[in-house]
């Protein structure tokens, strides 16, 4: 089944965010392990220093018993100095038991009594060897042999002992639990390690799948935008024989509708050279005045007939106008365009200055501004686009104001061509404004003689030129209109071949 847009989406996201919780799982617990380690490792350092600490005072309270003894049994001063030595780092040992202990609530009060007993120990101490120094060896001997000093001593050690097994049991477990985390630690690295190329595989395997699906819709769209081609090709190709058809049967019927209205046209000229000599004749045999048949001759020959010939004569002069723009557009259709490069600024000043001398009787004004650079099209087209916009804008000119034209120029980021006519005039209502581009058609009151065919040959051209015309407008405020052309009408004209 292939892969949709949505469904790709989804999954790529799916596996996104297992890998964003992967990561997260596995990242967090690494921190946990990481502290847990740490604080393994403190433990088995605080157990270190105090065990350290406990060896040390033993060693120290056993070397300054033993300084003792040995100067008791020897009387020799040497012994004396092991004995100063200890004593001097008694109490800094105990101290740092003390400091190495102070984590445990329940040693204070055992500390206590160990500081006692090593007070006493050493009052023995002190005063055995004094007693040995002032010549009372042998009763020095004798409190050491009451055991006394021995049981405070036994005392001591077993305290001694004790903290130092259990600083040995604190290591141990801490190594076990150090080495466990390390081994969680590992484990979890792994199975992160493996949902991650999990989901790497999964979301690679999605892209891949979904890549292959979609180089073979590239592939089938290329297939059919040939096809697609080929018969827009083809429809294009009847399209143009259907509208050159057109175009020469319009040609044809014009030119064929001319022929009999030309006729018509020299009757007409006949009949109304013929109406002088019938009235000269009826003046010359007036005939009875009362007679219903002369009267009625009269009046035909001076009223009915002079009037037909001038309906007739209008009637002809306006479809001679219409087969006239009928044959324009016609031809207009039929014209090979020419792409030449262009200077849109001085084409526009050149069709204002055709009709300067209108603008300057109503004393006007025409302010251009183009910012174009040079554009390929073809010069009589767009020439005579801007001369019947122009020309629109001075016939339909407000009465109460001068005219006023605003001529602009920009080229859009897609490359197109904007010109835009902006007036001051009379304006058309908005629901004229598509009407107006009809042919034959026109809008509003028509004070000024026209065929209605101007601004449908403004779109036809303009849309020749790869472009089209808009209109914006309204009666109080004039019209704008926005005419859009192709840069270059060499394109056009290479895609069209």
């Amino acid at each position: 089944m292939p892969i949709s847009s949505r469904g790709f989406a989804r999954a790529s996201l799916a596996f996104i965010l297992v890998g964003v919780l992967a990561l997260i799982g596995i990242v967090g617990t690494a921190v946990w392990l990481v502290e847990r380690t740490q604080h393994y490792f403190e433990d088995v350092m605080e157990a270190r220093e105090a065990r350290g600490a406990a060896v040390e005072l033993r060693n120290l309270l056993l070397d300054a018993e033993t300084g003792q003894r040995g100067y008791l049994l020897t009387l020799d001063e040497t012994y004396l100095d092991r004995y100063g030595a200890a004593l001097a780092n008694i109490d800094a040992g105990y101290n740092r038991l003390v400091t190495a202990l102070q984590a445990y609530p329940q040693a204070v009060e055992p500390l206590r009594g160990l500081r006692s007993d090593i007070d006493t120990k050493l009052a023995e101490l002190a005063g055995t060897i004094e007693m040995a120094r002032d010549g009372d060896a042998s009763d020095a001997i004798t409190i050491v042999r009451t055991d006394a000093g021995e049981v405070v001593m036994a005392r001591i050690r077993q305290f001694l002992d004790a903290v130092i097994a259990a600083a040995d049991m604190r290591t141990f477990n801490g190594v076990i639990d150090q080495r466990g985390a390390a081994n969680a630690l590992r484990i979890v690295a792994l199975l992160g390690a493996l949902v991650i190329v999990a989901v790497v595989g999964g979301a690679a395997w999605v892209v891949v799948r979904y890549t292959r699906e979609l180089a073979l819709a590239r592939s089938q769209v290329e297939g059919l935008n040939r096809d697609l081609e080929a018969r827009v090709a083809e429809r294009t190709l009847d399209l143009r024989r259907a509208n050159e058809e057109v175009q020469r049967f319009a040609y044809i019927v014009t030119h064929d509708l001319r022929a009999p209205l030309v006729n018509i046209m020299g009757f007409t000229a006949e009949l109304d050279a013929a109406l002088g000599p019938i009235n000269a004749l009826i003046e010359s045999h007036p005939g009875d005045p009362e007679d219903p048949v002369v009267a009625e001759a009269r009046r035909t020959a001076g009223e009915d007939l002079p009037e037909a010939i001038g309906f007739i004569r209008s009637s002809t002069r306006k479809m001679d106008g219409l087969i006239n723009a009928i044959l324009k557009i016609s031809r207009e259709g039929r014209r090979e365009l020419k792409a030449e490069r262009l200077d849109l600024e001085q084409l526009v000043t050149d069709a204002v200055d055709a009709l300067r001398h209108q603008i300057d009787e109503s004393e006007g004004e025409v302010v251009i501004d183009i910012a174009t650079p040079p554009v390929f099209s073809d010069r009589l087209a767009l020439g005579q686009i801007l001369g019947n916009l122009l020309d629109n804008a001075i016939k339909y000119r407000h009465p109460d104001r001068p005219i006023h034209i605003d001529v602009t120029a920009r080229q859009e980021r897609d490359g197109r061509v904007v010109i835009a006519v902006c007036d001051n005039g009379r304006g058309i209502d908005p629901e004229d404004h598509e009407r107006v581009f009809e042919l034959f058609r026109r809008s509003g009151n028509q004070t000024v003689a026209g065929e209605g065919i101007g601004l449908a040959h403004v779109r036809i051209m303009a849309r020749n030129l790869g472009g089209d015309i808009d209109l914006h407008s309204n009666p109080d405020h004039g019209m704008t209109f926005t005419v859009i052309i192709a840069p270059d009408l060499r394109v056009i004209a290479r895609s069209k071949t």
